[in-house]
């Protein structure tokens, strides 16, 4: 892809629609849409118009379509959209004839946002978060893609690395000016090493959120451990309201971890049936309780299920995040369900403790999650904070009084936050991040 390149793509989803829209940008737009069109629509306004193939004059559609020039577009480039009706042939006749136009080039997955971040629409946060927001499942997750998107990272690592930078230019003139008589050098680096104490601490109040933000994009894993014919799989189903999972009396029935996603007041949690936990010498068993081993100990909460005459599995050194739920509660003969003493207890066939259950996982996603308002939500900003957190500890701890050492930790700091909004080494990142976005976009 280069930037003398004009872009197309469905910004619509595919199949049969009411409408289907087609979206060009780049600086071939306005010759493209006036080919089509055979005249220029005004500006930033939709009009009804011909589409016709410009090699015959054949017709191809009836169509609404938006004139967008550059700059102020969702790109930077001119821009223009092509509101078609929605049938596949008409969608796919209009592609075929714009491939075939001069200069333009089918785009890749996030080929629009790419360009809106080389032109200094957003930044490569921003970017982030228009694919957190497509990708967004509940309104938890949706609330904290908006946040970013509106700048709420941005601002905040602009501000750090504005004091990083003014920390670098005093460490820089140190070095210019070590020889002049009136520089007092003890009381410059007493004043450097507080500001960057003071920076190291915000940073690292920052990363002290518990990883809220990834989980939220990713969602609380909530796994259901116990022994085979606890009624793992019932409760699985029950909770998702859907037969998700094959439900036997005959042990060891679930091999593999099945997995629901389930909307919990905004919040995405994970739900993961797992194989009953016993000693078994069955190969294919065993890999299963495994595997139902390895999920427990990256779980945000385990429902150590218990059924009547049972026990509570053993989950020592595994997790220390498990609520323990009793459950088969139908077969208990004049069974009262206790709903003040802190013990669950739930029936999958009668439904009976099931809303009690989901208040309390609820309670601990919200906890663990928080409201779509951490600042972190990717691995690649927390590996950058703590990257410049390492730089500001040397700078702190280590520095010896050798103004060489201390503006290059603090260059190296400058750098780190620079990589999170994308002002330094970024072409790595670009091609990993645009590869996930939806074609159109």
């Amino acid at each position: 892809m280069t930037e003398t390149e004009t872009l197309f793509a469905p910004a619509s989803g595919f199949g049969r629609a009411a409408v289907a829209v087609i979206r060009l940008s780049g600086p071939g737009a306005r010759t493209v849409l006036t080919d089509l069109c055979g005249a220029l629509p005004a500006p930033r306004r939709l009009s009804l118009r011909t589409l016709r193939n410009p090699d015959d004059g054949t017709e191809l559609d009836r169509a609404l379509v938006v004139w967008l020039p550059g700059p102020n577009t969702y790109s930077g480039d001119d821009m223009a959209e092509l509101h078609l009706h929605g049938g596949p042939a008409v969608r796919m006749g209009v592609l075929a004839v714009l491939a075939r136009m001069p200069g333009c080039r089918a785009a890749g997955p996030g080929a629009f946002t790419r360009r809106a971040v080389l032109n200094g629409r957003m930044d490569l946060a921003e970017a982030e978060a228009v694919a957190d927001l497509i990708d967004a499942e509940t309104e938890g997750q949706r609330r904290q893609a908006l946040r970013q998107l509106d700048g709420a990272l941005s601002r905040q690592v602009a501000a750090w690395r504005a004091e990083a930078i003014d920390c670098l230019a005093a460490a820089e003139a140190a070095l210019d000016f070590a020889d002049e008589g009136d520089v007092d050098e003890a009381g410059l680096d007493a004043t450097l090493l507080g500001r960057a104490t003071t920076l190291r601490d915000q940073i690292a109040a920052i990363l002290r959120d518990g990883h809220r933000g990834e989980r939220l994009r990713d969602g609380f894993t909530v796994v259901l451990a116990g022994a085979p014919n606890a009624g793992k799989s019932t409760l699985l189903n029950a909770l998702s309201r859907r037969d998700v999972a094959i439900v036997s009396d005959t042990p060891g029935t679930t091999r593999d971890a099945i997995e629901v996603r389930l909307d919990l007041a905004g919040l995405p949690v994970l739900l993961v049936d797992t194989a009953g936990l016993r000693e078994t010498a069955e190969p294919v068993e065993a890999e299963g309780i495994r595997r139902t081993r390895a999920r427990i100990e990256t779980a945000d909460l385990v429902l150590a299920l218990v059924p009547p005459g049972g026990t509570e599995p053993d989950l020592a050194d595994t997790t220390d995040q498990v609520l323990t739920v009793h459950t088969k509660t139908d077969l208990l003969a004049g069974f009262q369900n206790p709903r003040s003493d802190g013990v669950l207890w739930v029936s999958a066939q009668t439904g009976d403790g099931l809303d009690t259950l989901l208040d309390a996982i609820q309670a601990q996603a919200e906890a663990g999650l928080g409201q779509g308002d951490a600042l972190i939500t990717r691995a690649r900003h927390r590996a950058a904070f703590e990257a410049c957190t390492a730089h500001l500890d040397r700078l702190i701890a280590g520095s010896d009084g050798q103004p060489e050492l201390v503006a290059e930790d603090l260059r190296l700091a400058v750098r780190a936050l620079g990589e999170v909004a994308g002002h330094v080494g970024v072409e790595d990142v670009l091609d990993r991040l645009f590869a996930g976005f939806c074609i159109g976009k």
